[in-house]
């Protein structure tokens, strides 16, 4: 593994782009399609989550970022960064798409892409000194990072009362049972995904209907969580390795974007003396996001990460 090269694919949307939020309208159906939280970028998320990419990750060999055409951040150094647009992925009949489901399980087509890459939201942050090994062990298997709790059951796939997140891990469930038997299977933990290219090509090949299914323009019944799938595939197959839940509670960190100032000062606090190795910092404003607590949370990142990188033009 010392020798083998690791790349990073980052995907990020900003509906403030022009034109954005017209197209999501046009083929929006009800509030799951519309929600804000899966499409603000309104602190710059990705920037900083590069910024400690670069401190904290320095070995990666190319950093990838995948979003919509003609998408790209305005403070981008194009020749640090590969920008790839979902039209160079995925069918022209799956686009335009909103569902990250689909775009997630496009992404081993990414041309000149490593074999083992990670896979990282453009909410997550570095906290602490990152290595290869912290993703795959020395044999190269996937390190998997779960959580505590269980996640739901398969006999509720099909129940509308759910999110279509939930409605996914339902039917992720049901696959992995059918194929493996069943069992209580936990929720992912909020940490980079660790892919062998290999073994998720060998996972779609698989369960090439419910992919096809997954191919949608906004999350659905009848859609499956690749995160999810995957990782449980992987462990299933014993050809990756769960992290110990001790470990993944320790490096792994959730901090909720939302307008209650109290909780944005002490869980901003706890991070900073924690410096988890990944913190997940997930948009829950909702519709009217507070300036209080955006001002908060923009202060938090401009002093953990000051210096701009080698990503941004303004360098």
């Amino acid at each position: 593994m010392s020798s083998e090269p690791i790349d990073v694919v980052y995907t990020w949307v900003d509906d403030q782009w022009p034109g954005y939020r017209d197209l999501l309208a046009q083929y929006a159906a009800d509030g799951h399609d519309r929600n804000p939280n899966r499409t603000r970028d309104n602190l710059d998320l990705l920037k900083f989550s590069l910024r400690s990419l670069e401190r904290y990750v320095p070995w990666v060999r190319r950093v990838f970022l995948v979003t919509a055409r003609p998408q790209t951040p305005s403070w981008l150094n194009r020749d640090a960064v590969h920008l790839v647009h979902h039209d160079e992925l995925m069918a022209t009949a799956m686009l335009p798409t909103f569902n990250s489901f689909a775009i997630v399980s496009h992404l081993h087509r990414i041309s000149g892409l490593s074999n083992r890459f990670v896979y990282v939201e453009d909410d997550c942050l570095f906290g602490s000194t990152v290595h290869p090994v912290d993703f795959f062990d020395v044999s190269g298997r996937p390190r998997v990072f779960l959580k505590w709790r269980h996640s739901i059951g398969p006999e509720r796939r099909g129940d509308g009362r759910l999110s279509p997140w939930n409605r996914a891990l339902a039917l992720s469930n049901h696959l992995l049972n059918r194929r493996y038997g069943n069992k209580r299977r936990r929720t992912v933990n909020h940490a980079p995904l660790s892919v062998d290219g290999e073994a998720w090509r060998r996972m779609i090949g698989i369960w090439p209907e419910a992919f096809d299914q997954t191919a949608s323009r906004f999350r659905a019944t009848g859609n499956v969580a690749p995160e999810h799938l995957y990782s449980h595939f992987l462990l299933e197959e014993e050809t990756g390795i769960e992290v110990d839940a001790a470990t993944s509670l320790r490096h792994a960190a959730y901090h909720a974007l939302n307008n209650v100032i109290v909780y944005q000062r002490l869980n901003l606090a706890r991070l900073r003396v924690q410096r988890p190795r990944f913190c997940c910092m997930n948009d829950n404003y909702g519709g009217d996001p507070n300036p209080r607590s955006v001002s908060i949370v923009r202060g938090f990142l401009n002093r953990m990460f000051p210096q701009p990188s080698r990503f941004e033009s303004c360098r």
